[in-house]
């Protein structure tokens, strides 16, 4: 399969790029830094590092034309002055139409997972305010995702630990998952990334993701 990585020099998206690599896909990495991005244990043939901006229409639409599937694990400030994750999606959306490419897997908050029937957890009185602008360019990201004609999962991440993964993770429809320690490594959410590729499980869901709670 050839993918096409958003994000692939940050600390999900390298490990992306290492397990999609590992699987046996052809990746091409696309960010404004790829140049230095790969060690040299991940140097590889099957790796394409495409120098562009998530802005720029034809860069994009270059980085997605001949793809089979798309994975975005766009970042970006906490501020909400820094529109990466939602015009950089509405840019990668619409890039993807127009050249055929049907498959996202993109990474945003868990703000957008249902706290109820009615409501999700970004509309919760308890929602931390510091992490509101973050949460709202997530959920904007999303909501393009849901317009589109696109076969997309969206993954409702909580917070991310920078370490490899393990593959000890659980994952749920629309909710966060029940026995969840409310993280997860960087590394599992790789792992479901490029598993959600191949399986296809969670088509047109948002997906609340976490390591497992340990028992004691």
């Amino acid at each position: 399969m050839l993918i096409t990585i958003f994000g692939a020099s940050g600390n999900v998206g390298k490990r992306v790029v290492s397990v999609a690599l590992a699987k046996g896909h052809e990746v091409r990495a696309f960010g404004r830094n790829v140049e230095g991005f790969i060690d040299a244990d991940l140097a590889h043939r099957n790796i394409h590092a495409i120098r562009g901006y998530v802005f720029n229409e034809e860069d994009v639409f270059k980085a997605v034309q001949g793809a089979d599937a798309v994975l975005s694990v766009l970042g970006g400030d906490f501020l909400g002055t820094d529109k990466t994750r939602s015009l950089g999606m509405k840019n990668i959306i619409h890039q993807m139409e127009k050249a055929g490419v049907k498959r996202i897997v993109a990474l945003g908050g868990m703000g957008v997972l249902q706290q109820d029937e009615n409501s999700i957890i970004l509309e919760s009185e308890h929602y931390p305010e510091q992490y509101l602008p973050v949460g709202r360019e997530h959920l904007e990201a999303y909501s393009y995702l849901k317009e589109s004609s696109l076969n997309w999962t969206f993954i409702g991440s909580p917070d991310i630990k920078d370490e490899e993964g393990d593959g000890l993770f659980t994952v749920k429809d629309s909710y966060v998952p029940d026995n969840n320690a409310g993280h997860i490594k960087a590394g599992n959410i790789a792992l479901f990334m490029v598993m959600e590729l191949e399986k296809n499980e969670h088509i047109k869901k948002a997906v609340g993701i976490s390591d497992i709670e340990a028992t004691s």
